[in-house]
């Protein structure tokens, strides 16, 4: 291996893509800090930090507690997906209701998978849709990290689309939110307690299966 091609030892004469692929490769074998990548991969501090902080913003790494990188949660969405679509059809069979899975994609939300209500009147998001965290719902909520001893599911009552409510639980990988659950309904078809009541222990429940689906990739 040389020093500016990665672990691998091919080169693609795309530097920041081959620094980039060498990171990977280095903390896939074991967590490191950005000072130790750059010692590791013969780069300046700076760049190492610079291209690091990059690639967790896009998810291509995560920093733990002791400020070690790891892969990140963008190399776990297909397997997620994938995980998501029976636990996603038991909860929406169980509740006859729009079961979702999102993610957090910087400053939006993307639904990762979703399986529809048999109902006509149903909520609707197709698979791939983008909507900034901003936009008021209660997946969004699920996945800025609900404070410790809040509910463990957040509900949103027509507050990004009237008529509609939902309810949302955080999906964890370590001590980190990377998907929430929600499930979407017509107002009507909820009772007056609300969603989480009706629906926040089904939701919880299909969140935590993920949870330990994650557990051990």
């Amino acid at each position: 291996m040389t020093k500016e091609t990665g672990e691998t030892g091919v080169s693609t004469g795309v530097g920041v893509l081959d620094r980039v692929v060498a990171i990977l490769d280095a903390v896939e074998r074991a967590p490191m800090g950005a000072s130790e990548l750059a010692r590791h991969l013969g780069l300046s501090v700076p760049t190492a930090h610079r291209l690091v902080s990059g690639m967790v913003r896009h998810g291509l790494l995560r920093r733990d507690a002791e400020g070690r990188h790891h892969i990140g949660h963008r190399f776990t969405s297909s397997a997620l997906a994938g995980a998501a679509v029976p636990v996603l059809k038991e909860l929406g069979r169980a509740t006859g209701e729009t079961a979702q899975l999102w993610v957090r994609r910087d400053a939006d939300r993307l639904c990762l998978a979703s399986v529809e209500s048999p109902e006509e009147l149903r909520a609707s998001v197709p698979v791939g849709t983008t909507l900034p965290l901003s936009a008021k719902g209660s997946a969004a909520l699920a996945l800025t990290e609900p404070a410790t001893g809040s509910p463990r599911w957040q509900e949103s009552v027509s507050e990004r689309t009237p008529g509609l409510c939902s309810v949302s639980a955080a999906v964890w990988h370590g001590d980190e939110v990377v998907a929430a659950v929600c499930l979407a309904a017509p107002v009507s078809r909820v009772s007056a307690a609300g969603p989480g009541a009706d629906y926040g222990d089904l939701v919880v429940a299909a969140a935590d299966e993920l949870s330990d689906t994650l557990r051990y990739r």
